[in-house]
């Protein structure tokens, strides 16, 4: 590991919330906002999975992953694949810190805090937005982290984004 790559795992990091969104019901699409109220116990307000998941009201997603899973999606094509990051259905984008991938990390956005409680497991609903997209981010975390609420707030777009914990992270090595 580098020393760019040991300050991204640092605590105190910092990056930038560059998108917003929710959805109001399973299965339509999602809403981008300029600013929303993140609850204790609701997540993002008119998000319909926050209030049913105490350990997935509000998933946070990095603009670099998001790219990443983009560019592994688009190897062996002619042209790059191109989609909005809304595709992801996740709440939150940020953007020039590297999310922590390990539960028990706590983020803050604007003055809201969020806990990693796992990582944000692609659905089928991935690939209906295109093919083989499941796939490619599923690896490390790529997919965004899924997050309780420790303590909530309104968010708006540019708020600055904070790792203020970060446990240790485990891998796993296979033999």
């Amino acid at each position: 590991m580098n020393n760019n790559q040991s300050k991204d795992l640092s605590a105190g990091a910092r990056g930038r919330l560059v998108g917003i969104a929710r959805r109001a019901e399973r299965l339509v699409p999602m809403e981008a906002l300029q600013e929303g109220c993140i609850t204790i116990d609701r997540g993002l307000e008119g998000d319909h999975k926050g209030p049913k998941f105490p350990k997935r009201r509000v998933t946070v997603m990095a603009v670099e992953d998001w790219h990443a899973a983009l560019a592994a999606l688009s190897q062996n094509m002619e042209h790059p694949i191109e989609l909005a990051w809304t595709e992801r259905r996740a709440n939150l984008l940020v953007q020039g810190i590297r999310l922590p991938r390990a539960r028990g990390a706590i983020l803050r956005v604007g003055n809201v805090e969020l806990q990693v409680e796992a990582p944000l497991l692609p659905c089928g609903r991935m690939d209906q937005a295109h093919a083989g997209l499941r796939k490619v981010l599923h690896p490390n975390w790529r997919g965004g982290a899924a997050c309780s609420v420790r303590q909530g707030g309104n968010v708006k777009i540019g708020d600055g984004v904070t790792i203020i914990h970060h446990p240790p992270e485990k891998t796993r090595e296979l033999p």
